[in-house]
């Protein structure tokens, strides 16, 4: 058990017996009254955030979630199948399971993924990933001056918004976390 003095950006406990995170919390002391914890939490199971308030100094339950290194090998219809880097067992994971991270899965990928009781929580991608571009419409000469972008197709079939001077058959790098262009890549 932990108290509220604990808490911290990051931070996973159950929550109305649900594994949580604290994406963020601020510790509040009004001049009237008790002081408080104004939280933001992360569903861990559904995904959804909402704000809660907790009493100064009430109790929670910590978890800890079990973490293991896996890489992307293929995808089997609806189902994506990773290899533990460890002992070198398939794990089978459908894509509600994944979910956005499925965007930038590619073979060979290397990833963790975080389980709590035996089921996957969160998926964890490496920062940024290279993805070659199979569609995109040539920019038009002149355009460049406005910085301007347009909408390309990766191999993973997500579609991002790059600059006009990048072409099909380019490898582009994609943040993971917010789906934005980064950079050509030099082969």
């Amino acid at each position: 058990m932990i108290t509220t003095a604990s808490f911290r950006n990051g931070l996973k406990m159950l929550f109305d017996g649900v594994p949580h995170t604290i994406v963020e919390f601020q510790h509040v002391k009004p001049g009237k009254g008790p002081a408080f914890v104004r939280t933001k939490l992360k569903n861990l199971v559904t995904g959804a955030i909402f704000d809660h308030k907790f009493r100064g100094g009430e109790k929670v339950q910590d978890i800890t979630l079990d973490d293991k290194d896996v890489t992307f090998t293929y995808r089997e219809g609806n189902l994506y199948v990773f290899m533990d880097s460890k002992t070198y067992e398939e794990l089978r994971l459908g894509a509600d399971a994944l979910g956005d991270a499925t965007r930038w899965l590619i073979e060979g990928l290397e990833l963790s993924i975080q389980f709590y009781d035996g089921r996957p929580l969160t998926v964890e991608l490496p920062s940024a990933v290279d993805l070659l571009v199979v569609k995109a419409d040539p920019g038009l000469r002149g355009d460049t001056a406005t910085g301007g972008t347009k909408p390309a197709t990766v191999e993973t079939g997500a579609v991002v918004s790059v600059p006009l001077f990048i072409n099909e058959g380019d490898r582009v790098r994609i943040d993971t976390r917010t789906g934005a262009y980064v950079t050509r890549v030099k082969e």
